[in-house]
């Protein structure tokens, strides 16, 4: 009798990171099939097999090259293709991940042809409307059969939006399950062919900045505050930012300085980037995956947002919402480079499990 068939939904480089455990929970316990369906939201020229073969997952099975154009366009293409795949296909059920437009185009698709959809990272919300993706996340959190939560505050959200509770599990974080597989590799690799070595090398201390919020980065006041917050960190501490292609298109655009304590440096590939952070003094962000990956690491994190979708971190691991305000952000980065950063501890369940978790509740459930 063939196994029933999940298909694991990608679209963008994080969504990988967050597939990967779950594939190789699927390889070890056996009872399911799985086809990996890269919808192509994000074209990654260095997403190539190297970047599967760190992962520890074989490439995609399928790519629908849905890449570009607005919110709206992206949406409806990846549907489009979807809706074809799934015809085709007819999988058990729709694995989605996250809240890019992917998870939200491929969860309404499945939903429409009576096939079941489960929601990793389920329940998080920021309250914030101007976020695309809290819209994602509420609409995949509205249609969704199957929902695993990551932290508390998932779990109470569904609560009170009135699911049905039996649905929903608190299994632990997918994303935390890869940071440490990929730690531990990098403790028995060649770093030196990495790209982020070199400055490694030469600076024993450093922060590390990352910002691609359109609310931190696409008017010139809030690039100049950022920039009036590095300017006067990296008086203490070298930093190093890895910088978004439209974040250094404005840096440029509006004649912003970021002051000699500033090295920039383009995107970096995922080794290379945890080869950097993990050992940094600091690290300065908007990013929500950073804010999970450095409370698993314990590496103190300052928040540069007015909002959190992922309060756990703050509650109890080491990240600091520091809000929007320059002298907020320098005190908090002060702070951890003065040692008193916070180090928090690893939420319950952050273990490095939870893919083993879901993949149970998943084969018993399509099993039955």
């Amino acid at each position: 009798m063939s196994k029933p068939c999940i298909h694991l939904i990608a679209g963008a480089r994080p969504n990988f990171m967050k597939i990967a455990p779950i594939v190789r929970a699927l390889q070890a316990d056996g009872r399911l099939a799985w086809k990996i369906v890269h919808t192509g939201q994000h074209y990654d020229r260095d997403m190539n097999e190297v970047f599967f073969e760190e992962l520890g997952i074989p490439a995609p099975d399928v790519r629908l090259g849905c890449g570009g154009g607005s919110h709206a366009e992206q949406t409806g293409k990846i549907m489009l293709a979807y809706e074809q795949l799934v015809a085709a296909e007819k999988p058990q059920a729709c694995l989605v991940v996250g809240d890019v437009n992917s998870t939200l185009a491929c969860s309404i698709v499945a939903k429409k042809a009576g096939i079941p959809v489960a929601h990793v990272e389920a329940g998080l919300r920021s309250g914030d409307m101007s976020m695309p993706e809290e819209i994602n996340r509420l609409v995949t959190d509205s249609i969704s059969d199957w929902f695993f939560v990551t932290e508390p505050s998932g779990y109470r959200h569904l609560q009170q939006e009135g699911k049905d509770m039996s649905a929903v599990w608190d299994v632990g974080h997918v994303m935390v399950d890869n940071v440490l597989y990929q730690a531990e590799k990098l403790k028995s690799q060649d770093t030196s062919g990495l790209e982020s070595d070199a400055y490694k090398r030469s600076h024993p201390r450093y922060g590390v900045v990352t910002l691609h919020r359109p609310s931190n980065v696409d008017s010139a006041a809030a690039l100049e505050n950022v920039a009036t917050v590095l300017r006067r960190v990296g008086q203490e501490l070298p930093l190093v930012f890895p910088v978004h292609p439209r974040t250094r298109a404005n840096i440029e655009k509006f004649g912003i300085d970021l002051g000699p304590g500033v090295t920039l440096m383009g995107p970096q590939a995922y080794m290379s980037f945890l080869h950097l952070w993990k050992d940094a003094v600091v690290v300065l962000t908007d990013s929500g995956g950073l804010q999970e990956e450095t409370t698993a690491l314990g590496v103190p994190c300052v928040t540069i947002r007015e909002n959190t979708e992922r309060p756990v971190t703050v509650d109890e691991g080491s990240n600091v919402l520091a809000g929007t305000d320059p002298a907020n952000v320098i005190k908090y980065a002060l702070e951890a480079i003065a040692g008193n950063g916070k180090k928090g501890r690893r939420p319950l369940l952050w273990d490095g499990k939870a893919a083993e978790r879901t993949v149970q509740i998943l084969a018993e459930k399509l099993k039955a």
